[in-house]
């Protein structure tokens, strides 16, 4: 009942807070004249809420596209409206917010050249320079995004940006989060600081992006459930309070924690454009400078890790990271955009101690440099684009190269065809090569025994209004690396997988088929929203575990109300994922292992939402797993870990100008 009197206040007191968050009069011609467009195509679609993209303030990526703010309420803005702030369709969660997430679906490719530290299950809140994004804007904008948790915590995203000039744009944002969670030491918090500059001289000639992050992710751990059967599955009234489940531990804990300065700016040199020609000459230079460390602490040794050498135990991996690079790049309205660059990139990844040991020493440090070369090119002739981008390592031990390549053709307005190809040969993440530990097994050094690995992919993509998107992609990878553990069945069944813990790699190729395709159909104020996903895995050795299919349904209903005074939308989720041997979590490492000893999965996520929008604020309502009640306790995130029981959530996202 509580929540519901939330909700009507909320839905109450926002008109009248909205009423001074449009921009000031006089400044959106363009916008205003963008919106009646869309309220006419809004309405030939049957829908009455007009689609409010404010034109005027852009938000441009990492790789220079640019969007703009967008405050409608669609049923992509609710898949979106999460932790993560992304659509998490290929993710499980695990039972509290801002815990790891387990993998549904990969994409085995690599968006840069160079390997990551490790703990990948504990980065994915980390925002990495490809996920900082800058700003336009013709009055100051802000951003507020805020959600409730789970137990003793919220959710707050806030993001302010504004332009001291046309030419120039600043930008501050935080992003803070905590929640204790249902189960016993369970408790997560986060903080990602992260400031923006975007600048453009009078004459066009000097660009520049700059940015500064500051992030740290710090999770407890407790193992998982010790004796699920009895305490979970067998859904005794007595554990329904899940803080009386017992746990492995309630001492440990991890931390990520990160410092990044980012610098991108071009010059053009010369630029000739008249009625026959318009060409540019330019110059760029990219900086990166990070530095980072993940650590797990534990208070006393514990026999689920296995034998210690030394405690409490405090392990502590750093990563410090320098990146420049220097491009020439020359565009040619025949010719398109071609682009010359050369990559220096040096890396310092390291313990505090040497560890001897009666098998040999194993080392603290790996260090060195990585210079590249490599070149882009891009062009567009009327429908058709073309863009590819090859890099290749000509000194250094971590990288060999990486190939990608696209070409797009939009057949008219309404749909458009894509075939993409990728190629990459480097080492694996960094804690593959080298770990040390106070824990006795969670020692090993493979720099010079783990061979690069090799990703192929091939995909095509059909991107149509009226047949729904489809994405059909085919990767081989060779030297696939990965975690899993070497107890046997006794240990198994004793608690200790994770005591054998270690890292391979597989010899022979692992080959995957994934077709993605969604599509909405629609009928008056009601839809059905379908995002249905394929994948068949062929290998070896059972390296490589992903659920053959996973499907995501809702059906919502969605109307002007009040007058159309509030935009209205309701439905109900269903999301289903065939049943499979799911990755174990070690949380020492902060990475999923390989276990083929459990099968889970093969059972329903049923939520219920009620979103509304009321000018620039979007609020959002939803009873998260409400059928876990009837269903049964089977519904786990990884080995001993469950996914979270039947809560309901409330936020908002709220647009407001100066």
């Amino acid at each position: 009942m509580r929540y519901l009197i939330t909700l009507v206040v909320i839905l109450v007191l926002c008109p009248v807070m909205a009423q001074e968050t449009l921009p000031p009069p006089g400044k959106q011609k363009d916008s205003a004249q963008y919106r009646k467009q869309n309220i006419r195509q809004s309405l030939a679609k049957g829908i009455s809420e007009p689609v409010n993209k404010i034109e005027e303030y852009k938000i441009i990526s990492y790789t220079r596209d640019t969007t703009f703010l967008d405050t409608t309420l669609t049923i992509q803005k609710e898949y979106t409206y999460n932790y993560l702030r992304r659509d998490d369709f290929e993710l499980m969660p695990f039972a509290n917010v801002g815990q790891p997430y387990n993998s549904l679906g990969v994409d085995l490719t690599r968006p840069n050249l160079y390997p990551k530290s490790g703990a990948r299950a504990r980065h994915f809140n980390y925002l990495e320079k490809e996920d900082i994004t800058y700003y336009n804007v013709p009055t100051p904008m802000t951003d507020l995004f805020f959600k409730t948790t789970l137990e003793q915590g919220q959710l707050l995203d806030a993001m302010i940006t504004f332009n001291t000039s046309p030419r120039f744009n600043f930008s501050i944002a935080y992003k803070g989060f905590r929640s204790l969670g249902k189960y016993q030491f369970n408790q997560v918090e986060s903080g990602n600081f992260r400031t923006t500059a975007n600048y453009q001289s009078k004459n066009n000639q000097y660009t520049l992006r700059a940015h500064i992050a500051g992030q740290d992710i710090l999770g407890e751990e407790n193992g998982g459930l010790i004796v699920k059967e009895l305490q979970f599955e067998s859904e005794d009234p007595e554990f329904r309070d899940r803080s009386r489940i017992d746990v492995f531990f309630t001492d440990a804990r991890n931390k990520v924690l990160g410092k990044r300065y980012f610098l991108d700016h071009r010059y053009v040199l010369t630029r000739k454009k008249d009625s026959v020609s318009d060409s540019s000459l330019g110059i760029g230079h990219e900086f990166t400078y990070e530095t980072k460390y993940y650590q797990f602490q534990q208070d006393a040794q514990n026999k689920y890790f296995g034998e210690d050498l030394f405690s409490p135990i405090d392990d502590k991996a750093y990563l410090k990271t320098f990146f420049n690079s220097v491009s020439l790049d020359y565009s040619n309205r025949f010719l398109g955009t071609v682009k010359g660059y050369v990559n220096w990139f040096q890396y310092d990844y390291y313990f505090d101690s040497l560890l001897i040991t009666e098998e040999g020493t194993i080392p603290n440090q790996l260090k060195g440099n990585e210079i590249a070369v490599g070149g882009s090119y891009k062009k567009r002739i009327g429908p058709f684009s073309l863009d590819g981008n090859l890099a290749y390592g000509i000194t250094g031990e971590l990288t060999n190269y990486i190939f990608d390549a696209s070409a797009k053709l939009k057949l008219n307005e309404e749909n458009e065809v894509s075939f993409s190809a990728h190629a990459s040969s480097r080492k694996p993440n960094f804690n593959f090569l080298l770990y040390q530990s106070d824990y006795a097994n969670y020692n090993w050094y493979n720099a010079e025994t783990f061979e690069d690995e090799n990703v192929q992919r091939l995909q095509f993509d059909l991107n149509s209004q009226v047949w729904g998107d489809l994405t059909a992609q085919y990767t081989v990878t060779d030297n696939y690396t990965y975690f899993s553990s070497n107890a046997n069945a006794a240990q198994v069944a004793e608690g200790e997988a994770n005591a054998f813990v270690t890292p391979k790699q597989e010899g022979n190729s692992v080959n995957l088929l994934k077709v993605k395709y969604r599509k909405e159909f629609r009928l008056g104020k009601w839809a059905l929203n379908n995002t249905v996903m394929y994948q068949n895995v062929t290998q070896d050795s059972q390296v490589l575990n992903l659920p053959q299919l996973v499907t995501r349904n809702t059906i919502y209903f969605s109307s002007d109300v009040f007058k159309k005074a509030m935009f209205l939308q309701t439905g109900v989720t269903f999301k289903y994922f065939t049943a499979y041997n799911m990755d174990a979590y070690n949380p020492l490492l902060g990475e999923f292992y390989v276990q083929n000893q459990e099968e889970l999965g093969g059972f329903p996520l049923l939520d219920f939402f009620i979103n509304a929008r009321v000018r620039q604020t979007r609020i959002y309502l939803k009873a998260e797993h409400f059928n876990s009640s009837f269903t049964g306790n089977t519904f786990y995130a990884a080995p001993g870990y469950p996914y979270r029981d039947f809560v309901i959530r409330f936020g908002l996202v709220w647009n407001f100008f100066s």
